[in-house]
């Protein structure tokens, strides 16, 4: 993934990110209230020898700096926790009290450092002084030889053990800090995850990673689509209105030497909203001016006669049976003077139908008499038929579904136009959000007139 694709994860998804990154942060926010405090107390030993003259002093430094290491480690013994115990009358098994202490030698010098932390300051203080006192003992017994008094080295308390009622963890700061940071990096990481297992056509960019052809539009999500699903319903400034204004400017640039053009509308599945696009494509032609004819192909599942409002008794199936004349199936729209042909009768073997030369027949009939033909096919990869009446077509209108159809859905129904030798006349992103829509080919301004008087 470049940059941008990162970019493009953080636009998309900043809400999930954010969502984990509050999480993390609370989660730790609350696995520090529910740590007891810890308060610490530190007390200091000088190790040192008994030797008198220079070589002997310098070799009694090395030896009592090994000796250091060896003292830090008796720290943890049972044994020394176990007269700590007994000294300080503390209720704790000896396994216990060796988890509280801990000891480091300081570099390069024969002091050490003990230190103890526990949930009472007052008590961490008596622990590290009783833990001082004990190890000089310990050392004294440890090294003074057989049969003498005094010990060749031995442990001096140079700093008592400290107290301070300041806790030494949690630390709320950096606990909540590291939360912040960790619930950024998951939620990122999460989010470029999710972005590369979602295969789901949500942009423009993701279309043309998958094909060459163009957008020729993008056509705006409109919550109130289901209450009035036709262009002649809703105010002629609207957003979804100037989508089809500018998918058909778009359109009229295809194959420009063509005065009669005959176009394919599909999808790759079903539920993309290509009967949609397709009446509304027909009536925006139709209001500007084109004579345009809608012809009602989805001969499985036909949803065009309904949406216009049309007679669907009569229809495409009458013609290629050869029982009506295609002139006598024609209808018209009275709010757009929309020319439309429906399905007619569902028959049981729409492929054949399709494939017939009654159907090459009606094409060319259709060719004559408008400047424009669209024809509602059903879905590309479900069934052959869209990409058979393409083949026979001047090209395809493909409408994909924002965040619904998968770009390996898109590349498979490509593929049976290209085994057909069909043509891609281009793509139709459908129901795109007002978020995800972009300044480019294929964009309507949705310019009304309010904005028009308040400039």
């Amino acid at each position: 993934m470049e940059l941008r694709d990162y970019l493009r994860v953080l636009r998309r998804r900043w809400v999930s990110i954010l969502v984990i990154t509050v999480a993390v942060t609370a989660a730790a926010g609350a696995f520090t209230a529910l740590q007891t405090s810890q308060y610490a107390s530190t007390a200091r030993l000088f190790v040192t020898t008994s030797q008198a003259n220079d070589t002997q002093l310098l070799q009694g430094g090395q030896f009592s700096a090994q000796r250091v290491k060896s003292y830090a480690d008796l720290i943890t013994s049972r044994e020394l926790a176990q007269r700590v115990i007994d000294d300080t009358g503390l209720k704790l098994e000896p396994g216990e009290l060796t988890d509280r202490v801990s000891a480091e030698a300081v570099l390069d010098t024969v002091n050490l450092e003990i230190t103890v932390t526990d949930p009472d300051a007052h008590q961490a203080q008596v622990i590290a002084q009783s833990y001082a006192e004990q190890l000089t003992d310990l050392v004294r017994e440890l090294e003074t030889p057989a049969g003498q008094t005094e010990a060749p080295i031995k442990a001096t308390i140079v700093d008592a053990a400290s107290f301070s009622d300041t806790p030494v963890s949690p630390q709320p700061k950096r606990n909540l800090a590291l939360g912040l940071v960790l619930g950024l990096m998951l939620g990122f990481g999460l989010a470029v995850l999710r972005e590369l297992l979602d295969t789901r056509v949500k942009s423009l960019d993701d279309v043309a990673e998958i094909t060459d052809a163009p957008t020729l539009g993008t056509i705006a999500y409109d919550a109130t689509a289901a209450k009035t699903p036709l262009l002649t319903q809703i105010p002629s400034h609207s957003p979804r209105a100037e989508s089809f204004r500018v998918l058909r400017t778009n359109l009229q640039f295809v194959d420009v030497d063509s005065a009669q053009k005959v176009f394919v509308v599909s999808s790759a599945v079903p539920g993309e909203g290509k009967t949609s696009t397709a009446v509304n494509l027909a009536l925006s032609l139709a209001q500007g001016g084109n004579r345009t004819l809608l012809v009602e192909a989805d001969l499985r599942r036909p949803m065009a006669a309904k949406r216009l409002g049309m007679d669907e008794a009569v229809g495409l199936t009458n013609v290629l049976v050869g029982r009506i004349k295609a002139a006598d199936v024609v209808q018209t729209h009275d709010d757009s003077g929309l020319s439309f042909v429906a399905s007619g009768p569902i028959p049981p073997n729409p492929a054949e139908l399709i494939q017939s030369n009654a159907m090459e027949d009606f094409l060319a009939y259709a060719r004559e008499e408008y400047d424009i033909v669209l024809i509602d096919a059903p879905p590309l990869l479900p069934v052959t038929d869209a990409a058979l009446l393409a083949a026979k077509a001047d090209g395809a209108l493909v409408i994909l579904s924002h965040g619904k159809v998968t770009r390996e859905q898109v590349r498979h129904s490509i593929e049976r136009l290209d085994q057909v030798d069909a043509h891609l006349a281009g793509l139709v992103l459908n129901k795109v959000p007002a978020k995800g829509r972009s300044y480019g080919y294929g964009y309507g301004y949705g310019y009304s007139p309010a904005d028009i008087e308040a400039s």
